[in-house]
């Protein structure tokens, strides 16, 4: 007799738009790899409706879900547990469907520090690194940065008492001394490491940062991605940075997701390799 297999685990992710997402094709990628039964899909999960589309899709054999725009303020409320890193962020992008209940986890920040330092190859270590913005997307950052003990990080934004806050919450936790808020006007002296987390960029606009802060070798990363380097990326580049987009990033965060979920982390160069050359 042929042996019939068993069902595919099932996982989503939940956004308001979703239809651009690239996740169900990078989770069918390390689906693939590792040889797990996984089922990924999109769900356009209603303004006001993300709690009840996540415990609908629980209902349906759902085993956990990435989260994005719009929802990851709100999965905090939806989980019932957090990481470490989910708490630190005040944002969770990761859902694991437990028999314990929700945990809600954020992979973000360490997706973006395994892709500089493992794909980029640029060390996080001893480095004087810049941090635009003070929004999610920078708080899920900053305690993957700290782990990998930069000499400097510094916090820059448009309202710097929210810079403030969140340099003080941080160094609070361990990083007095290396972690500094202030305002695009008051930037002063060269970073190794320049990371864009600002919504800037879905506008074509560019934070309003000094060309004077790229060191001599500098790398540039913008959170965002498209098939044309952003307007962050140009400015950089015209001004000596090595640029990366945040298409890395999305992937790291996806394996991050991934081993979670099934507890073995993928391969993620040929998939990065894969979604580069579909551009």
């Amino acid at each position: 007799m042929t042996a019939i297999p068993a069902p595919a685990d099932r996982y989503c992710v939940f956004g308001n738009p979703i239809a651009h997402s690239k996740s169900p094709e990078i989770h069918a990628a390390f689906a693939a790899q590792t040889g797990h039964a996984v089922a990924y899909e999109k769900r356009l999960a209603p303004l006001d409706g993300f709690a009840a589309a996540v415990h609908a899709f629980i209902a349906e054999g759902g085993r956990g879900a990435n989260v994005t725009v719009p929802f990851k303020l709100e999965a905090v409320k939806v989980a019932q547990a957090l990481t470490v890193r989910a708490q630190a962020a005040g944002a969770v992008n990761t859902l694991h469907f437990t028999d314990d209940g929700i945990i809600g986890d954020n992979t973000d920040g360490a997706g973006l520090v395994a892709d500089i330092v493992n794909n980029a190859g640029v060390p996080v270590a001893g480095r004087r690194v810049l941090l635009l913005g003070a929004g999610g997307a920078a708080r899920g950052a900053v305690l993957p940065l700290l782990e990998h003990r930069p000499a400097q990080l510094v916090i820059a934004n448009r309202t710097v008492a929210t810079a403030q806050a969140l340099a003080g919450q941080f160094a609070a936790l361990g990083g007095a001394g290396v972690v500094s808020a202030c305002g695009y006007a008051d930037l002063a002296g060269e970073f190794d490491l320049v990371i864009n987390a600002t919504a800037a960029s879905l506008g074509a606009e560019l934070p309003p940062v000094p060309a004077t802060v790229f060191a001599p070798g500098a790398l540039a990363l913008d959170m965002m991605y498209g098939k044309e380097p952003t307007v962050f990326l140009q400015f950089a580049a015209r001004h000596g940075a090595t640029v990366r987009d945040g298409l890395g990033m999305l992937v790291e965060q996806a394996a991050e997701a991934f081993a979670l979920w099934r507890g073995i982390h993928p391969d993620t160069a040929p998939v990065l390799q894969s979604l580069r050359e579909q551009r």
